[in-house]
């Protein structure tokens, strides 16, 4: 017949030995149903089943009774599935036996024992030998409410070991559903443990009969004896001397049994101390580790530890528990303090900074830690920021600032191979690639102030800004704290104080602004906010690259609280900063621009090439691309910045500089030409050959130079000048050319006409004195036989003029030589035209002078053209003015021959 369950199978025993009557508790498998369902339990032999207590399938506590047998298995029967096996064995000790007079170190009194937790003795209570369930039946619960049976049945129980039990309760609450038959099975059971209880009660009577049966015969002796003796005779004779024998054998037993005694209570003292000690030595031992793990640093150790000792003992009554429970919340109290201390220590990594407060709020420490630790590195972060400033001002009064720079220098490459990189922010590598040693000596203090001042930022408020995040989302706290809930009471502390961060943040980014703006833009600051943040003695102003250079590292800052997903209405204020440095660096870039231009008379060694120009243009188109150059990254429109390419200023100003700086040249006289800065190319074949012993220009070589620059500036230098605008980005190119090229004709026009005036006035007056000289006449001259003095004098100095300006610009001759034969001729027809008669030889002596000069003129003209093809003559005037000669030179011919 198979069974519906596996039979019962024990594992384990705890204890696996002792003495009778020792509490053990079984372990296994398939250990019944219910209480009802055990039938039998017998361990050494010896059946367990009325100290028996089921707890569970897998669980059984019970208490060992006087087994015969020393060692022997544990054998658990129940209804459901029969006879069980035992894979463990339990050792039964036999207690000695000790007499009255012999010594023994223990008390063995094995039905008593010492409760730890009440501090009193106390005996196995008759009850708890009592089933849970006396009826050895399932319990059926019913639906009847427990308010309902006490109004049905007052001042009674249904707790069967109350002294008001009713059976018609306990009926009705656990087996109101239960079967008629499961009930008769029920009394039954009632009836066998009656059976039980009777049958030990009446075999322990039957064993004692014998000890009846003497105390009885003692009793009966003693009386005979005290009839026999006569009490009348002496009253209370026998009765006394039994008193006296008594009291002297309590006499002799104490005194035997003083010592006896005073060892037992002693043992039991002893006992029990270590048996408190041994089994709280967990708790006795805590100050001690707490302190020594603190010391270590093994802080997570200690918090196991407290948590431990808080479950079992937080509660406790007893006062040897309590003492030594205050002296651990003592130590605990002490390491909360020092957590804090070290939690508000600065500097600290953000690592070191979680791992604090996760501590703090383990060991639950009163207030806010993370929100103590946030404000503390706000504090801390702004302090760094004003001493960084403090530093610097102390190591500029103490002399220990920048050296002044040469204004003529070019400090970009040093001061940009500094700049850090910014592909490295994210991996939190150092921002800055290693500086020479003079770094600090040759790099204003400015620059150097922005420079610290952005590590300090960069350093900082990464760390700052995701302490603050992990505060929101909870991440701080461990799995103990987000079982206590202060995961969530985090997150709502957070959400009350995200004003207060924001406001943390705003006051941290103003300080770097108004720091930057105390150092380079004090201009925008008010007086209360300059004696907070200025406080710079340099009056230097920085020039174009070291601008530039701060802006580069504001603006790595500013990419760097970006990348923190930082609110943009929180950076703002850097926005604006970065627009102002931008502007204050193209106002000064622009000034300094132009004053190098200005300069550049000063370095004018009228020193012209194959094309007629000195070096001038090309310095001038340097410098313009210098200036582009250095303003390329503050022009730059990183996004969400303004584009500034399009701010309103003069971009023509340089041309007028530079075109008033040739006018100057044009009117420097011989004393004020400085020849020293003329160099030599010594590596050169024939290094003198360029340049004539005590070379000077005369001033009209000077202005054909200068206008030899005009035309290479309109024709090359103001097209290149707006190809490189354009590859910068720069609208209004056409219009910049348009002015440039129109200053330039303006200056050349002028310069030509000076030069013009300085060359043809001589010839031209010197032909009316020519032509009169001896007291000429055209009237009355004598035969013609060749051309006249004067006239070869006036061709001789236009020849004088040609190889003047052949020598300087070949592309100048058509220009200067028509204008001054056009002189020439307009002078010479106005002097025909005076004349009021010819004499035939004077007839004749015009027609020799007109074809003369007509030839040697023409031949000139021919002779620039063929070497300057590619001049365009200006359109307007000179060729009116060329029409206007033809012209009177057909008029001149015509008087003459008609005379």
């Amino acid at each position: 017949m198979s069974r519906a369950h596996q039979p019962p199978l024990v594992t384990g025993i705890s204890p696996n030995e002792g003495t009778s009557w020792t509490k053990v508790t079984i372990r296994g498998e398939n250990l019944g149903t219910g209480p009802a369902d055990l039938v039998g339990l017998f361990i050494c032999g010896h059946n367990c089943l009325l100290t028996a207590e089921w707890m569970s399938a897998s669980k059984i506590v019970c208490h060992v009774g006087p087994a015969k047998d020393d060692k022997g298995e544990i054998i658990v029967s129940t209804k459901s599935g029969g006879h069980g096996t035992s894979t463990v064995s339990f050792k039964l000790l036999k207690a000695e036996k000790i007499g009255i007079l012999d010594q023994s170190a223990v008390w063995v009194d094995e039905m008593n024992y010492y409760d730890m937790r009440t501090d009193r003795n106390k005996g196995i209570s008759p009850l708890s030998l009592r089933p849970s369930n006396p009826l050895g039946i399932d319990v059926d619960k019913g639906k009847v409410p427990l308010k309902d049976l006490e109004a049905m049945f007052p001042g009674v129980s249904g707790d069967f070991t109350s002294e008001n039990f009713s059976a018609t309760w306990y009926l009705i609450e656990n087996h109101s559903v239960t079967s008629f038959d499961q009930l008769r099975m029920a009394a039954s059971n009632l009836k066998k443990q009656a059976t039980r209880k009777n049958e030990g009660s009446l075999a322990y009577v039957k064993g004692g009969l014998s000890t009846f049966f003497e105390a009885q015969d003692a009793l009966a002796a003693i009386h005979q004896r005290l009839e026999s003796d006569g009490t009348e005779k002496v009253e209370g004779s026998m009765t006394q001397r039994l008193e006296n024998v008594l009291n002297r054998a309590s006499d002799t037993a104490d005194t035997l049994f003083q010592e006896v005694l005073g060892r037992k209570d002693k043992a039991d003292s002893t006992r029990n101390a270590l048996n408190v000690l041994q089994r709280f030595k967990f708790l006795f031992n805590l100050p001690l580790n707490i302190e020594r793990n603190t010391h270590k640093g093994d802080y997570d150790v200690v918090i196991n530890d407290y948590e431990k000792a808080k479950s079992l003992f937080g509660n406790t009554e007893v006062p040897v528990f309590k003492k030594v429970y205050a002296e651990v919340e003592t130590r605990i109290g002490a390491l909360r303090s020092l957590l804090l201390d070290k939690l508000l220590e600065t500097p600290s990594t953000l690592h070191d900074q979680k791992r604090y407060i996760r501590y703090l709020s383990d060991l639950h420490a009163p207030g806010d830690p993370a929100w103590q630790c946030i404000y503390a590195q706000h504090k801390w972060i702004l302090g760094l920021m004003q001493n960084c400033k403090e530093e610097f001002i102390n190591d500029q009064r103490v002399g220990l600032g920048a050296i002044a720079l040469d204004l003529e220098g070019d400090p970009r490459p040093s001061a940009l191979s500094r700049i850090r990189d910014t592909a490295s922010l994210k991996r939190g590598c150092s921002l800055r690639t290693p500086r020479p040693s003079t770094w600090r000596y040759e790099t204003p203090q400015q620059v150097q102030f922005v420079e610290k001042l952005s590590d300090v930022v960069i350093g900082q408020l990464p760390n700052f800004w995701k302490l603050w995040i992990s505060y929101v989302n909870g991440s701080l706290f461990s799995e103990t704290g987000e079982k206590s809930g202060q995961v969530e009471k985090s997150k709502k502390n957070a959400r009350q104080r995200q004003n207060d961060f924001k406001k943390m943040i705003e006051e941290v980014t103003h300080r770097l602004v108004k720091l930057v703006r105390g150092a380079l833009l004090p201009s925008t600051l008010t007086e209360l906010e300059l004696r907070l943040y200025g406080g710079w003695e340099s009056k230097t102003e920085l020039t174009g690259p070291w601008l530039t250079q701060v802006i580069h590292t504001v603006r790595i800052i500013f990419e760097a609280l970006v990348a923190l997903e930082i609110p943009n209405d929180l950076l703002q204020v850097i926005q604006d900063l970065l627009l102002e440095l931008r502007h204050h660096c193209l106002l000064v870039t622009l000034h300094h621009t132009a004053g190098d231009v200005k300069r550049l008379a000063e370095k004018e060694d009228w020193v012209v090439d194959n094309e007629g120009i000195t070096s001038l243009p090309a310095q001038f188109e340097q410098c313009m691309v210098q200036m582009l150059q250095s303003l390329k990254e503050p022009m730059e429109t990183k996004p969400g910045e303004v584009n500034v390419r399009n701010t309103h200023y003069n971009r023509t100003s340089f041309i007028y500089v530079f075109v008033n700086c040739l006018e100057q040249l044009s009117n420097k006289t011989d004393g004020d030409i400085n020849t020293s800065h003329i160099s030599v190319d010594l590596a050169s074949p024939d290094p003198f050959s360029g340049l004539q012993e005590d070379f000077c220009a005369t001033p009209e070589q000077r202005l054909l130079i200068i206008l030899s620059n005009c035309q290479y500036l309109e024709k090359h230098t103001f097209l290149n000048m707006a190809e490189h605008f354009e590859k910068h980005g720069f609208t209004g190119t056409d219009k910049i050319t348009q002015v440039s090229v129109h200053a330039v004709k303006e200056l050349d026009e002028s310069l030509f006409d000076a030069y013009i005036e300085r060359k043809s006035d001589p010839i031209v007056g010197s032909l009316e004195p020519g032509i009169y000289a001896g007291y000429f006449d055209w009237r009355d001259c004598s035969t013609p036989t060749g051309v006249r003095n004067y006239l070869k004098e006036a061709l001789v100095n236009i020849i004088t003029v040609h190889a003047e300006v052949f020598t300087v610009s070949k592309e100048l001759v058509p220009r200067v030589l028509t204008r001054i034969v056009d002189g020439v001729a307009e002078e010479m027809s106005r002097l025909m035209q005076c004349v009021s008669s010819f004499s035939m030889n004077g007839a004749i002596q015009v027609h020799h002078t007109r074809t003369h000069t007509h030839t040697h003129t023409h031949t000139f003209r021919c002779h620039s053209l063929e070497t300057s093809s590619h001049l365009q003559l200006r359109p307007g005037q000179d060729k009116a003015k060329q029409c206007n000669t033809n012209n009177n030179r057909v008029t001149w011919n015509k008087q003459a021959y008609s005379q």
